[in-house]
């Protein structure tokens, strides 16, 4: 992230921060609770006024700055982290039993415990308590001697989200707030910068202990400990990194989850906290939401209360569900409707799918064209690798099949994209991330997606081979930086297609083939995909852009990928004629089996090494 992109990113804190004071200071006879609410707001409104403008007025290229900036990651902490204080607004109005539970816990926290874990049930409000968690440890517990760091694990960012990355972000966030301290982070940025490298688990993990041990304490905040990976060991290797730091160093660790027992085992002799919505919370909560109701409700305070009385009681202590049965009052334009839909309302354990359900309905009531988006929007979500930005969803569902040039007047406008999911969907203002609501919804959509959309891959498959043929793309790789960023610039979806194309084709190969055939085959589009997925938008050093494999071929790719139905395609065509070179090398001296026998792809290495013209001993260069 740039020093403006950072900059921007604390401005709209500040915004967000400062409307908050205001609030809080004009309301009459304030409770102890908001006035000091008001005062910790104040106080991380100075930090980062202070950080705005040291950042304004540093020079970008200082090895603290730029060492910091490059650890970070889209969407990182600080998106989150203003994204979560967004969603805590409405919900913590005078008294709140949330408010409460972190203040308690920021108590317990703050005096005795070296580890705290604050279990709860899926969109009880456990990342609202971790950001009041955050915003008192920056307002309060920061400074010189005392760091403060976070990172909110997503179960939509797993592939980002390594040990690796997630340790660099607690770094990256210790040596931005003390400068002085940051040389480890320098030294280890220069020394790759000159290998074009990035560094590893363990060097992250020494320049992480030594900038520790130049703090008296450090507090360190972990959300949605439950969503990072698990299956490929990363959940267990941080926490075992963290202990092992904790051994080493005065580090505080306050962690929330859902209620897993792998991972309430872990924690089972450590201090724990439960939280869990109050009725009040949620009362409250759905006030907040009356502005958004039909007239009918705005209008009549008994409605209103009825309606909070019916939505606390069918919740149990669910921020979550309460925010979709809020939303199944949208298209209610009489009381009556209103009443009936109240009276029954979904609880119990399946009370959130029912909810989905209802939603689902609202969505298939609507009109056709709409009833398509929402179908199209959610699909995408659902399957996407990796969370999508709202620029990326909004080329993709432009995309029209055949067609050479991107039509920009087809692209949808975000707001009636979120607009005809229900409810469903919400976008991240900061990062521009479209996601679904919760994690649940994901669940709810990998349960029933065969079904309910069945073509979805091959649809997105063919509209991510689509956009990589595109007219624009035919010129073949960019010569410069300046070209390729101007690239990723102007075709927000490239990056995406060209990383995901062969996920959601690999099931499709037979549907999608005509496309994908053509893509393969051209050499100069293979070069721009090729170019696009080695770097994208990540890419680190001046003339990074111009280092990949160039002479790289479509079978170069289908034999990385295990695409095996596309490489029979290639080898042999639709008679005995060889299209591509079955034993090519490309720019960095390997060919289609190296890849192949790399990745273990079996079927493809057998299909390979039976032909006459691939020497199987060849060496890479």
């Amino acid at each position: 992230m740039d020093p403006l992109s950072v900059t921007a990113s604390i401005v709209a804190i500040l915004q967000l921060t400062s409307k908050a004071i205001e609030y809080l200071h004009d309301v009459k006879d304030a409770s102890k609770d908001r006035a000091r609410c008001a005062i910790e707001a104040s106080n991380l409104y100075s930090l980062l006024v202070t950080l705005r403008f040291r950042l304004e007025e540093g020079n970008a290229n200082e090895p603290w700055c730029t060492s910091v900036r490059a650890l970070g990651v889209e969407n990182g902490p600080l998106d989150q982290y203003r994204q979560a204080l967004e969603e805590l607004q409405p919900k913590t109005t005078g008294g709140s039993g949330i408010k409460k539970m972190a203040n308690t816990l920021m108590w317990k926290f703050s005096k005795d415990e070296v580890t705290l874990f604050c279990p709860g049930i899926p969109g009880a409000g456990k990342t609202m308590v971790a950001a009041i968690a955050i915003d008192h440890l920056l307002g309060r517990m920061q400074s010189n001697t005392i760091g403060v760091a976070y990172i909110y694990c997503s179960y939509k960012a797993q592939a980002d989200q390594t040990t690796t990355s997630l340790l660099a972000a607690i770094l990256k966030q210790l040596a931005q707030a003390r400068p002085s301290v940051a040389d480890p982070v320098a030294r280890l940025y220069n020394h790759h910068a000159d290998r074009r490298t990035r560094p590893s688990l363990e060097e992250i993990i020494n320049a992480l202990r030594s900038v520790l041990t130049n703090y008296s304490s450090v507090y360190v905040v972990v959300d949605a400990l439950d969503e990072c990976a698990y299956e490929d060991g990363t959940r267990n290797q941080l926490l075992a990194t963290l202990r092992d730091l904790q051994s080493e160093t005065d580090m505080h660790l306050m962690l929330t989850s859902r209620l897993i027992p792998d991972i309430e085992n872990e924690f089972r002799s450590m201090p724990t906290l439960k939280v869990r919505a109050s009725g009040a919370d949620v009362k409250r909560f759905v006030l907040g939401q009356v502005y958004r109701l039909p007239k009918c409700v705005q209008r009549d305070d008994e409605l209103q209360g009825f309606a909070q009385d019916k939505i606390v009681e069918a919740v149990d202590g669910m921020f979550l569900l309460a925010r979709l049965h809020v939303d199944s009052l949208l298209d209610k334009r009489t009381k009556s409707k209103d009443k009936s839909t109240l009276e029954n309302l979904s609880k119990g354990s399946k009370a959130l799918d029912k909810a989905y359900d209802e939603a689902m309905k609202r969505i298939d009531s609507q009109l056709p064209e709409d009833r398509a988006l929402a179908k199209n929007v959610l699909s995408w979500i659902t399957y996407a690798q990796r969370p999508l930005t709202t620029g990326e969803l909004c080329h993709a569902l432009a995309v029209e099949p055949g067609e050479d040039e991107l039509d920009r007047d087809n692209i949808p406008d975000v707001e009636d994209i979120v607009s005809v999911c229900a409810g469903l969907v919400t976008v991240d203002r900061e990062s521009n991330i479209i996601r679904l609501v919760h994690y649940t919804t994901q669940d709810y959509f990998e349960r029933i997606r065969e079904y309910w959309n069945p073509s979805a891959q091959q649809e997105i498959a063919s509209t991510c081979l689509s956009y990589l043929s595109l007219g624009a793309f035919r010129s073949g790789s960019c010569p410069s930086d300046e070209d390729f960023e101007d690239r990723i610039e102007q075709y927000s979806f490239l990056d995406y297609a060209a990383r995901y194309w062969e996920q959601h084709a690999i099931t499709v190969q037979k549907e999608v083939s005509e496309l994908a055939l053509s893509l393969l085959q051209h050499s100069n589009l293979v070069s721009s995909v090729v170019q696009m997925s080695v770097f994208g938008r990540v890419y680190r050093y001046p003339g990074d852009s111009q280092d990949f494999p160039t002479q790289t071929t479509g079978l170069h790719l289908t034999a990385r990928f295990g695409l095996l139905y596309f490489s029979e395609k290639l080898l042999h065509g639709s008679g005995n004629d060889i299209i591509i070179s079955a034993d090519s090398k490309d720019g960095h001296g390997r060919t289609p089996l190296s890849y192949a026998a790399e990745r273990g792809y079996e079927a493809v290495v057998k299909q390979l090494v039976e032909r006459k013209d691939v020497e199987a001993d060849s060496k890479d260069k």
